[in-house]
């Protein structure tokens, strides 16, 4: 299995309801892809203050790299970025981070 991890920074103008549509579009493309498994996510919650800004994250499973593969490029995945753009606390390239690994 694939674990695609992101943490962003987003704005702190960013309303609720805008983070509300973004996690809701995130939990949707699991009815969109065979082969992702679980996807989880929310604001940055803990009390060790190593976050270094970034404010909120979420992982997707997928049962393989083949799965992970076919979800880069699918328009589900355009929408949610740019729907997150606007949202960034800076560039794309200073408030996202995006890390896969096998487990």
């Amino acid at each position: 299995m694939i674990r695609h991890m992101v943490f962003m920074k987003l704005k702190p103008s960013a309303s609720q309801a805008d983070v509300d549509k973004l996690f809701g579009m995130l939990a949707g493309v699991k009815d969109q892809l065979d082969g992702l498994m679980e996807v989880h996510g929310g604001p940055y919650s803990s009390p060790e203050g190593i976050n270094r800004g970034f404010t909120h994250g979420f992982s997707m499973d997928f049962k393989d790299a083949a799965s992970r593969d076919t979800y880069l490029p699918h328009p589900a995945h355009m929408k949610i970025a740019e729907a997150v753009g606007p949202l960034l606390d800076g560039s794309f390239e200073e408030a996202v981070v995006a890390v896969d690994y096998e487990f």
